[in-house]
């Protein structure tokens, strides 16, 4: 067949996109559609006295207001257990499916509102009358951990979340002998995902298959469904999680909400669908944010430059519930030293909980911001010792002739982080050249001539990519002649449909158009992990390929007995099994399916078991390092503090290229 992989195959997701033909979660109308929306906290921090609905119910075209107390019949478990496993928890904070009695931060939802249309639903909210007594709020991470603090949750004993400590070898000493020592506080304050579509979700509760079905613009069905089913006590059967088209993800799309499991029970107990779907200013207020931390770290160094040793310590804030773990604060402080040799490193990290928006993953899961510490560390220390910025790092950069090369830290899962291959040296030059750093100082100087001020940066990464333990894939040939391809996996924009096609094209013929795929529907495959960490193309495109492989052998198994031909003779081109050299001598995908799907009565063909199918689920335990290097050139107007980027260069090693062109988007878009 003809091969596909590694080529720049056009995107099987486009034509249907390009065309309007997408289909997003508020696209989705079912017959007898009811529309919610939320009455939400005005305050960060408060107990609820009284709720009185009276006012909303009277209007004509309100179905209901429900509130956690008409939930609570429903469910068999009233919060969202979503933390990821971590000894480091000193408390136990997950959200209620709604406000429960206090509310934490503002846009908290208290109560759902449903009727025959948003507008109305929307205009109903502001006649619920809910009486609030207001308590002292935390906003700031660090007077979260003082003395005598107001507790963000009014029955918590204090504002820690977790604490931890992360490190290795004999820093003390390091720096005690150390000939420099150079110490830096940084804060790197919040920002949200804004993708394109907010969030969205429609249920459906169809009595005639006690079926519950969710469409959600989420990246992770299967997590969705487990959800659903440990909080309303159903089993497997009862529920269906569909992910349709996504208009960006970013992270906060990877949580579930007490949004979505009340838009569910809403369904559920009117026994009509139900839909909801997210405002801007919503989602401004209530879908998780990240990203701010308090560092106060220090770096020694001895005469030429080399590091001798890292400490510190981090304040990370948590916001006010749990709705992902510990990830973000252990990928800030596990990524920090990654593409250097740092001898020793020691960090203590604290996540405090503060009344506002709880903090999940966002484009970059916390990484950026340990990047940022440790490069802006360097830039400390190459300008203290008049060293050049690039000569410092070229000075302490890992070597190509040291990999694998082990860290001494773990990554969450208990794996010692090992860098398993790269040149960090050569990424970091081929930059340097690109944006000609060696005529930098004369084109700086000539512009502080015309009362211009340039600079120019440069920072290096290595990140962890591709993490387990896997995603099951499921490869099969119709009747049809088609070859189908389910998979847990997410599609949000990244082209998982193409990736998939291609890796499993290059087995079964290289006809792409006769492939179709189907992710993010728990109905197709029962396990899967979705769409986070850069992690897809790794675990479900190694599934892909092994099933794929496993189903051309037995594709050609069966060949070769209609065939009468040695399976070694035969090819597979398009839709079709051939007899190489002889063109009449061949047989189509959906015959060689029909061969295998059983005939009442006859048997199947010697030694080959029933059906054309194979499901994989590649397992990985360890992560696949990236790396790369961004170099950029900027001009600062000191009246103004303006930044303008006058050329900005990422050079990226990204390792097997499945399709050049969409590897470039992805850079790009990462860029921007």
């Amino acid at each position: 067949g003809q091969k596909v992989f590694g080529e720049s195959v056009t995107r099987l997701e486009d034509p249907a996109l390009l065309t309007g033909k997408g289909r997003f979660v508020d696209d989705i109308i079912l017959p007898g559609l009811l529309h919610a929306a939320f009455v939400r906290s005005p305050h960060a921090h408060a107990l609820i006295k009284n709720i009185d609905k009276t006012a909303a119910l009277n209007v004509d075209g309100v179905h209901a207001v429900f509130t956690l107390k008409d939930f609570r019949p429903y469910l068999v478990n009233e919060r969202l257990v979503v933390g990821l496993p971590s000894p480091s928890y000193q408390q136990d904070l997950n959200r209620p499916a709604l406000a429960d009695g206090e509310v934490v931060h503002v846009g908290e939802p208290v109560a759902i509102v449903i009727a025959d249309s948003r507008y109305l639903a929307e205009d109903s909210v502001s006649l619920v009358d809910v009486e609030y007594q207001t308590l002292p709020v935390i906003s700031d991470c660090r007077d979260a951990l003082k003395e005598n603090a107001p507790t963000v949750h009014f029955s918590s004993p204090h504002n820690v979340l977790a604490e931890f400590d992360m490190g290795y070898g004999k820093v003390n000493e390091a720096f005690k002998n150390a000939k420099h020592v150079f110490a830096e506080k940084f804060w790197q304050h919040r920002g949200g995902s804004h993708s394109i579509e907010c969030r969205g979700s429609v249920a459906s509760y169809d009595s005639n298959q006690n079926l519950l079905t969710l469409y959600s613009a989420t990246q992770a069905a299967h997590t969705a469904k487990n959800i659903l089913i440990d909080m309303l006590g159903l089993n497997e059967n009862h529920i269906r999680v569909i992910i349709p088209d996504v208009g960006g993800g970013f992270g906060p799309k990877l949580v579930f909400y007490p949004e979505d499991v009340s838009v569910v029970l809403s369904s559920l107990i009117l026994k009509r669908p139900v839909k909801w779907i997210e405002d801007r200013r919503e989602h401004f207020i209530s879908t998780t944010q990240e990203r701010d931390q308090f560092w106060d770290v220090e770096i020694a160094l001895d005469n030429a430059g080399l590091i001798m040793g890292i400490r510190g310590s981090m304040v990370h804030d948590h916001g006010a519930y749990t709705a992902r773990g510990i990830n973000l604060a252990y990928n800030s402080a596990l990524i920090v030293t990654l593409p250097y040799d740092v001898p020793c490193y020691q960090i203590n990290v604290v996540l405090a909980l503060t009344n506002k928006v709880p903090v999940t993953p966002v484009r970059g899961a916390g990484h950026p911001q340990g990047i940022f510490v440790m490069e802006r560390l360097l830039d400390r220390a190459a300008r203290e010792l008049k060293i050049k910025p690039s000569e410092i790092r070229r000075r302490n950069l890992i070597s190509k002739d040291r990999m694998p090369f082990t860290k001494g830290l773990k990554t969450r899962g208990g794996a010692p982080v090992v860098l398993d291959s790269g040149d960090f040296h050569k990424c970091m030059d081929e930059a340097l050249v690109r944006i000609n750093f060696n005529e930098f100082e004369v084109r700086q100087k000539i512009a502080r001539e015309q009362g211009r001020f340039l600079g120019l940066g440069i920072g290096n990464y290595v990140k962890g990519t591709g993490r387990g333990p896997f995603e099951p894939v499921n490869v099969r040939i119709g009747l049809s002649g088609k070859v189908l391809i389910y998979s847990g996996a997410a599609a949000m924009g990244q082209s998982t449909h193409t990736m998939l096609s291609q890796i499993v094209a290059d087995q079964l013929g290289g006809d792409m158009n006769n492939i179709e795929v189907i992710t993010g529907d728990t109905a197709v495959i029962a396990l899967g992990i979705g769409g986070s960490a850069s992690r897809q193309t790794v675990t479900a495109g190694s599934s892909a390929f092994l099933a794929a492989q496993a189903v051309r052998k037995k594709v050609l198994k069966v060949a070769s007995h209609i065939l009468e031909a040695p399976e070694e003779d035969l090819e597979i081109e398009g839709t079709e099994v051939r007899v190489k050299g002889v063109s009449s001598l061949k047989i189509s995908f959906a015959n060689v399916a029909h061969a295998v799907a059983g005939t009442p009565g006859y048997a199947l063909p010697n030694g080959i078991d029933p059906g054309m199918e194979a499901s994989r689920s590649f397992v990985i335990d360890d992560l696949t390092f990236v790396n790369g290097t961004v170099a950029v050139e900027v001009e600062v107007d000191p009246e103004t503090g303006h930044v303008s980027i006058l050329k900005y260069v990422i050079v990226h090693d990204c390792g097997t290229v499945i399709n050049p062109m969409i590897v470039d988007g992805q850079v790009v878009g990462g860029t921007a």
